[in-house]
Parts: C-alpha cells; sequence; structure tokens
C-alpha cells in the first residue's frame, strides 16, 4: 500500500497536488461522492431541473432529481500528508459535456461512476477516457433497491479492458469513496511505470 504515515520527526513536506475526474451520467451519484469525502466544503455548481429542460433530461430512474450540475463539483481529500487529490466532478448531461475538455486539462486520472439500472448512462465517459489515454477505474455506485450484479457482468456489459478497475461502492461513504480514489491513483501510477519502463528498452 503506497497510503502510510510519514515517519514520526520528520519535517512536514510539501504536499504532492493531483487532479481527478469523477464522470458519468445523469444523476449518477457524482455531486454525492464528492461531498461524501471532501474535507473542505464542496464548491458546486448547480441549478433547479426546470420544465424547459424536461425534453432532453433523461430522469428516468431518478425521478426524485430535482437539481443538476451545470459546470462542476470541486472538493478536495488529504490521502495522506504529503499527497493530496483535487476532485472535479463533471456535469453528466449532453449539452454540458463541452466542459470536459477543459476539465480534463492535467489530469492524472478518473472515476467513471455507474449505475447498473441505467448503464448506457456512463458509456460516454468510458470512451472518453479510453480516446484520451487518461487511466480511469468504474465505481459502480449500489444504489438502494437496485438489483446488484456480479463485477464481470458489469465489466461485460461494458466491455471493459481487464486492465481496467472495477469497484463496488456506496457513493454516500466516505471510506467507500476513498477505496475508489486510491484505486485510482495506484491504477494511473502503475501506468506510468510501465509507460516509463517501455521507453527505457
Amino acid at each position: 500500500m503506497i497510503f502510510g504515515r510519514s515517519e514520526r520527526g520528520k519535517p512536514p513536506v510539501e504536499p504532492v497536488t493531483l487532479k481527478i475526474l469523477v464522470a458519468g451520467g445523469f444523476g449518477v451519484g457524482k455531486t454525492t461522492l464528492v461531498g461524501a469525502v471532501s474535507e473542505i466544503r464542496p464548491l458546486r455548481t448547480e441549478e433547479l431541473l426546470t420544465e424547459a429542460g424536461r425534453p432532453v433530461d433523461d430522469v428516468r430512474g431518478v425521478e426524485g432529481k430535482r437539481t443538476t450540475t451545470v459546470a462542476m463539483d470541486f472538493g478536495r481529500i488529504t490521502l495522506r500528508e504529503d499527497l493530496v487529490l483535487y476532485l472535479f466532478g463533471t456535469p453528466g448531461q449532453e449539452r454540458f459535456w463541452f466542459m470536459w475538455d477543459e476539465l480534463s486539462e492535467g489530469a492524472l486520472g478518473a472515476v467513471v461512476l455507474a449505475d447498473t439500472r441505467r448503464l448506457e448512462d456512463c458509456f460516454a465517459a468510458v470512451d472518453y477516457f479510453e480516446r484520451r489515454s487518461i487511466p480511469f477505474v468504474v465505481g459502480v455506485n449500489c444504489f438502494e433497491g437496485a438489483v446488484r450484479h456480479p463485477a464481470e457482468d458489469v465489466r461485460r456489459a461494458l466491455d471493459l479492458d481487464d486492465g481496467v478497475p472495477l469497484l463496488m461502492c456506496d457513493a454516500r461513504e466516505r471510506e467507500s469513496v476513498k477505496e475508489v480514489l486510491i484505486e485510482v491513483v495506484q491504477h494511473a501510477m502503475a501506468l506510468a511505470a510501465n509507460r516509463r519502463r517501455a521507453l527505457a528498452t
């Protein structure tokens, strides 16, 4: 595990800061995930859903949803005293996807949050990160009342490469979210190390 505490008595070090995106479909729990784990009050850019947006906002499965992210969510978590993650939640609706390019600039990796009741909603995020070679993991948000599917079934449905980590999680639970974030950092670092080794040979 790469996330131990520094030795007692050593002077504090300037933390490394890493940027992680949180993406996925509309209503999948991105804002909830960022809020559950952020050690600062999260910055949210939410607006109320309106009747005017009803033709383009597919609320099937999330009928109780009243707001939507129109720019981003932002939070921060210190995984250890010398490692800080900045979390950027992307908007889930197609009409706001133009912001993804700007938000992904400089990102170490991403979490694609998936809802098995609306699995097709995360296809666009998976495709986006695959095309841009941005390391990502898939976190299956286990909603109450949703059918629990085996991880391998979800992997096949998403047509994920074998090397892409897939985890079950609860976007409301801090420790569950931390496990997903640790996984994406480790995955991205492992891929970077593999690339360095390949270039050295």
